[in-house]
């Protein structure tokens, strides 16, 4: 695996994470945003907070795998999928509506291991 792009911290634990070849508009907007922080909320397996980023959709989709890093344009949000949402049909995470994949996290364990129907703080940094 490359080395990583940047870290994702969420509730203390560090994931690293690579940008994906996807959406390299948006890629290039939420690299000149960071770092990024927030209170994210959690919706199925994902989780998504607000970002000072504002992109038009770039080759979105809902069906992402899971690992996935995404902007959601209608809420200017970032979100982390590794499993099933309210909307999937399947195990395949789905977004509420379609999303730009930016990057791709190296590990969703610690994310597995949050508690059902808990937030976190999530903070990305380019370093």
């Amino acid at each position: 695996m490359s080395e990583a792009d940047f870290v994702v911290t969420v509730n203390g634990t560090e994931i690293d994470a690579t940008w994906a070849e996807e959406s390299p508009e948006t890629r290039r907007a939420l690299a000149d945003a960071l770092p990024v922080e927030g209170e994210a909320t959690r919706w199925g397996d994902e989780l998504y907070f607000r970002v000072p980023v504002d992109v038009d959709a770039e080759d979105p989709r809902v069906a992402v795998d899971p690992g996935t890093i995404a902007y959601w344009p209608q809420g200017s949000a970032l979100c982390l999928f590794w499993g099933p949402t309210p909307a999937s049909t399947d195990a395949t995470p789905r977004a509420a509506s379609p999303v730009n994949v930016v990057a791709r996290l190296a590990d969703v364990a610690p994310l597995s291991a949050l508690p059902s129907g808990a937030g976190a703080t999530v903070r990305i940094t380019d370093d």
